[in-house]
């Protein structure tokens, strides 16, 4: 019998319990396809609850027009659907309150001048 691999965590197999925190950081991931920020730094997710492994997103979006509307839902499900424990996934799009530059992130803003947007 192999010995024991002490620098091994005994939780190293276990995937981390689902939580609105795993969820947001899943969430960074997804990126606004006109700018290079993630919608949680753009400020588009106002909302993550997860119960019994259903997530419910409350979400908005820049414009109520804006083109990308169902391009960003279905990225949004597509990486939650890679998270482990995930197994639905609810979108509730919201327009109260109305988007503005000042949800934006340090770090969305940064971004954004890179591309020479004013902000």
């Amino acid at each position: 019998m192999a010995a024991a691999d002490p620098t091994r965590d005994v939780g190293d197999d276990v995937a981390p319990a689902l939580t609105a925190d795993v969820v947001t950081a899943a969430l960074s991931e997804v990126t606004d396809p006109e700018w290079p920020v993630s919608i949680v730094d753009m400020g588009l997710v106002y909302g993550v609850a997860v119960h019994d492994g259903c997530v419910t997103l409350t979400i908005t979006f820049t414009a109520t027009a804006c083109p990308c509307m169902e391009m960003i839902q279905g990225d949004i499900r597509a990486r939650l659907g890679r998270v482990p424990g995930v197994r639905d996934v609810r979108i509730v799009v919201t327009w109260d309150p109305p988007w503005t530059k000042h949800r934006l992130t340090e770090k969305a803003r940064r971004a954004l001048a890179g591309c020479g947007v004013s902000v």
